[in-house]
């Protein structure tokens, strides 16, 4: 039987693919860690009021949402 060299090499490159370990990519900071402090910070709002950390806050914390809209 004549086998072609196409199906074989890919044969062959499946199955050493298959028997190599993982390999992982680097992991990339992207933000701060969970429980972290939040960092001071002053930024314009909508409107053009800046607005601070101190000035958001309430008697139960803050909640910072940020929102890009879908029609860019």
């Amino acid at each position: 039987m004549l086998l072609r060299p196409l199906p074989v090499t890919t044969a062959l490159a499946l199955a050493t693919t298959a028997m190599m370990p993982g390999i992982e990519a680097p992991r990339i900071k992207t933000g701060p860690d969970i429980g972290s402090p939040v960092p001071q910070f002053a930024l314009a709002d909508q409107r053009g009021k800046t607005q601070t950390l101190k000035s958001i806050l309430g008697p139960n914390g803050a909640l910072l949402l940020f929102f890009r809209s879908a029609d860019w």
